[in-house]
């Protein structure tokens, strides 16, 4: 009897395998994914691998025109589609696993998992991802719009006293951030439609507490210069730079440019054509004049002891300040002038220009020197290089007789020395700087535009002199309808050309002469320069 059952057991098991194995190879035949096997909730059962394929693609596709709306601060939102950021599927290799279910292992296996699948579905993740660049213009092309940057407090002098202005905290979507927040959403946290996302947000505090600021009530340097000497359009640049500068607040550490307090050189930043230095010439442009702005801040700021981190001098001198004093800003050329509060309080820049044309500078801070302490700065020249000739330049397109004369610029180099008393006596001399300034001809552009020969000759005949004043005295003779005057004798061999002598004389004290080009100045070399 027991070998009656043992025969019976045996062939009822080899009955169900073949039945088993008879099933599974007519699956094998068909390719097709048995069922009970879902990505998400899209069943893949009784497909092919590349029929499930293209269900799955064609479902990311239809996902591209979802819209997800990032959250900003204080109530913005940008929307964008999962297109906008590149959306794809990320693991399509996932299909090929799920055609394998019950076709791997053994045929007690392969019966097993597929027997399973009728009482548990077997569920794969989607696994999606998006265009990390495409993610970072999104989020710095229009997320970033609405960052709000943080604003320090900062001090106005009303009354004689000063008043602190509370800063703003500043709100800046974090991009690092939420370049891997996006990544993630889209993988794991999307619920596949319309949706939104909160962008991570950086909170960027304010400096300025008020128990801070109280600290600035000492003058540590002020500096004056006059600009009376210049016109109205020179003058108004002088206003306009001086008012652009003042109020500045400057904390420890902090550097302070001059160029980007008063750029740009426009007419609705409140500039006007006036001089400027231009390659040895003197010419007209927007914001001539401003070098004065930053010379005169210069010297406050050396008077200060604050940290100068970039100076430069004029290509010519100039006449408000002693040589090597100036300080140069030229667009083109790079040239700004900068320095660094190396103080342990914050500072702050008061400019004032006043009715009688003098313009200053007076840094206030927290005084740490020594009352006997005092800090003088002194100009040494250490040559003069005198004009020797003079430059006439006939323009054919000005009417005959026309002349226009630039003044000649005596070339210049000098140091400028730092020289420290206390309680009266020196106890330190360093140098500040070394300048080196050009040495620029007379120079005289004549009209010779006429009809007549005669008088045409007469002009070039003049200015083949080389003397500005003759050509001024045939100039003369020819408008009173009179014989030009005899050609002047030329100069002994190496004597300064005419007009030069008054103009080349040197300065008492190492002081510019009086008569030197009016301190042009604005935005270079390749552009005017102050």
């Amino acid at each position: 009897m027991k070998k009656l059952l043992r025969g019976a057991a045996c062939f009822l098991t080899a009955a169900v395998l073949t039945g088993l194995w008879g099933t599974e190879v007519k699956a094998q035949e068909e390719d097709s994914i048995l069922p009970g096997i879902y990505i998400e909730d899209m069943s893949l059962g009784g497909m092919t691998v590349s029929d499930a394929k293209a269900m799955v693609e064609n479902y990311v596709d239809g996902l591209s025109e979802k819209v997800i709306t990032l959250m900003i601060m204080d109530g913005n939102s940008v929307e964008i589609t999962p297109a906008d950021v590149g959306l794809s599927w990320n693991n399509p290799t996932v299909v090929e696993e799920a055609a394998q279910i019950g076709r791997s292992g053994n045929i007690v296996q392969r019966y097993k998992a597929a027997k399973d699948l009728q009482y548990e579905n077997k569920v794969f993740d989607l696994e999606l991802s998006v265009d990390k660049e495409l993610v970072k213009t999104i989020l710095a092309e229009q997320c970033s719009v609405y960052n709000v940057e943080a604003a320090d407090a900062t001090l106005s002098r009303e009354g004689g006293g000063f008043v602190v202005n509370p800063g703003q905290t500043g709100l800046i979507v974090d991009e690092v951030a939420c370049e891997t927040l996006i990544s993630d959403f889209f993988n794991s946290e999307w619920n596949r439609g319309d949706d939104s996302l909160q962008l991570e947000v950086i909170v960027d505090e304010p400096r300025g507490a008020e128990e801070e600021l109280a600290k600035v009530k000492d003058v540590l340097g002020t500096f004056t210069t006059s600009f009376r000497t210049s016109g109205p359009s020179r003058s108004a640049n002088v206003r306009n730079g001086c008012a652009l500068i003042n109020g500045a607040t400057i904390y420890p550490g902090d550097e302070f440019s001059t160029y980007e307090a008063v750029s740009p050189f426009t007419e609705s930043n409140g500039y006007y054509m006036a001089a400027s230095y231009l390659n040895g010439q003197v010419v007209d442009s927007l914001g001539g004049g401003i070098c004065q702005v930053s010379t005169t801040l210069y010297n406050a700021v050396l008077l200060s002891e604050l940290e100068v981190t970039e100076r430069h001098n004029h290509s010519m001198i100039v006449t408000y300040v002693n040589p090597s004093a100036d300080a140069a800003i030229a667009e083109s050329a790079g040239k700004d002038f900068k320095f660094i509060n190396n103080t342990e309080a914050p500072i702050y820049i008061e400019g004032i220009s006043t009715d009688d044309k003098n313009i200053t500078f007076t840094i206030y801070g927290m005084e740490t020197r020594d009352s006997g302490r005092q800090v003088i700065y002194e100009s040494e020249v250490i040559s003069q290089t005198y004009p020797d000739t003079e430059v006439i330049y006939p323009n054919a397109s000005l009417p005959v007789g026309s002349i226009s004369v630039q003044s000649a610029h005596i070339g210049y180099k000098a140091n400028l020395w730092k020289v420290v008393k206390e309680n009266g006596q020196e106890v330190s001399r360093e140098q500040v700087n070394s300048s080196s300034y050009k040495m620029t001809p007379r120079t005289a552009t004549v009209g010779v535009a006429t009809e007549d020969p005669n008088i045409y000759n007469q002009m070039m005949e003049a200015i083949g002199t080389n003397s500005i004043d003759y050509v001024k005295s045939v100039v003369a003779a020819l408008g009173a309808g009179e014989a030009a005057p005899p050609l002047p004798a030329p100069p002994a061999e190496g004597a300064p050309g005419e007009g030069t002598p008054a103009e080349g004389a040197p300065p008492a004290e190492g002081v510019p002469p009086a008569d030197a080009a009016p301190a042009p100045d604005a935005p270079a070399e390749a552009v005017p320069e102050g």
